[in-house]
């Protein structure tokens, strides 16, 4: 008897997955070898690799819902700061998280809860609702960008720094270069304290520019 699967239980498969194979390595014949069925059966819910990490990316939001829609604040930076903490917290746990999230197009409706909560969070903080949009989508672009960094530097969820990043070989890569060098230092290493800066950083851009008071 052949074994029946569908799209949410292909797209579960292939998150276990990534993390063995990242995402060079997890096309559609892999993920059928792991499901025991022939590869055909799988193109009938998704005609190419972009439509499965469509469906991936919206999983891991899905799985980030409920954290996102419990930051509970009144106060608007601290709702995008947690918020922000959140899909970074979760994406880290993928390795190529923030390749497979970041640029698809989510499937369904469920995942419009916690951007429904946040949007109304900022709306109730004085933002119109484009400024709101537009602040919301810079945090998770700034975040995103940060975590696709992080995961050049460690590229596997709790392993080891990759060994090109290694200081004194990139600081002797840099001879002549000394400002790129040191630059260097913050851009790889303390990857947490920098995220936290970067992160105050937008949000005081967003408060003085997106917020119609200090206009």
């Amino acid at each position: 008897m052949a074994t029946r699967i569908d799209r949410s239980q292909v797209a579960v498969t292939a998150l276990r997955l990534l993390n063995e194979v990242g995402l060079e390595g997890l096309t559609l014949r892999r993920i059928a070898k792991e499901l025991d069925v022939q590869a055909p059966a799988l193109y009938w819910h998704f005609k190419n690799k972009q439509e499965l990490l469509d469906e991936m990316a919206t999983e891991m939001f899905r799985r980030m819902g409920t954290a996102l829609c419990a930051v509970d604040s009144s106060d608007w930076q601290a709702v995008m700061t947690g918020a922000a903490h959140v899909i970074r917290d979760s994406v880290l746990g993928y390795r190529d998280g923030a390749k497979v999230f970041g640029g698809t197009r989510f499937r369904g409706s469920d995942y419009a809860r916690p951007v429904d909560t946040l949007m109304q969070t900022l709306v109730d903080a004085g933002f119109t609702l484009p400024a709101a949009a537009r602040a919301w989508f810079t945090v998770q672009c700034y975040t995103l960008g940060h975590v696709t960094e992080e995961q050049s530097v460690y590229p596997f969820p709790g392993g080891e720094r990759d060994p090109y990043y290694d200081e004194a070989q990139r600081t002797q890569r840099l001879e002549g270069h000394p400002l790129t060098a040191d630059a260097g230092q913050v851009f790889f290493n303390d990857l947490d304290t920098g995220f936290e800066t970067g992160l105050r950083a937008v949000i005081a851009g967003i408060e003085a520019t997106l917020l119609p008071a200090n206009r």
